[in-house]
């Protein structure tokens, strides 16, 4: 990873991001040994320009930025931090330096879902219900995906809301191991449904 720490006077901006939730929580500066000491530490540790010293988020609140992976951007001089914060990362008591709620977006997990079936798929360890809707076909994985989807339509017409949602998450979830055995992922369903979106669509 080449960085030019050089280029704005021994410091480059740093912004930190949840890895997971994909908030963006912070900017800091880091210098070449702020850099060093995030990596061997796996704290993210900024050079502060107001004390003029090394600083390591949470040193005093506790609120530590626990460092998931770093990259440069294509100039060299801006770095993106993945990290996963302890608690709320700004020092006025916000989860974000902007004010906002750091709250994960459910419909990420689906991608999250989508990439731990894909590991079934190469794996296909043993005791896994996944495993064993792999291993009986295709046809077996489109029945349950039907099955499903029926149980949804009468929890939609007789049932109650917390029976749809369990049953529609089950239709998901045997919807995604099909897609995962025919080399497809959800997010292609979302692109599609984005496509439809647009104005001028015209159906296939």
């Amino acid at each position: 990873m080449n960085i030019d720490f050089q280029k704005s006077g021994g410091l480059v901006p740093a912004i930190v991001q949840d890895a997971v939730t994909r908030k963006v929580l912070m900017l800091g500066y880091m210098n070449e040994e702020a850099y060093h000491l995030t990596l061997s530490t796996r704290k993210v540790t900024f050079w502060s320009r107001s004390r003029g010293k090394l600083w390591t988020k949470g040193e005093t609140s506790g609120n530590y930025l626990h460092l998931v992976d770093i990259k440069v951007d294509c100039d060299g001089d801006t770095l993106l931090v993945y990290a996963h914060p302890d608690g709320p990362t700004c020092h006025k008591g916000t989860d974000t330096c902007w004010g906002e709620t750091n709250e994960r977006n459910p419909l990420l997990f689906l991608s999250e879902l989508g990439d731990f079936i894909e590991g079934r798929h190469r794996e296909m360890p043993e005791g896994s219900y996944t495993t064993t809707l792999f291993r009986d076909g295709l046809n077996r994985m489109a029945q349950k995906v039907g099955e499903e989807a029926l149980e949804l339509v009468i929890e939609a017409v007789n049932g109650t809301d917390e029976r749809l949602i369990y049953e529609g998450s089950d239709m998901l979830y045997h919807l995604i191991v099909l897609l995962t055995s025919k080399g497809l992922r959800i997010e292609q369903l979302a692109a599609e449904l984005a496509e439809r979106h647009q104005p001028g669509w015209k159906k296939h």
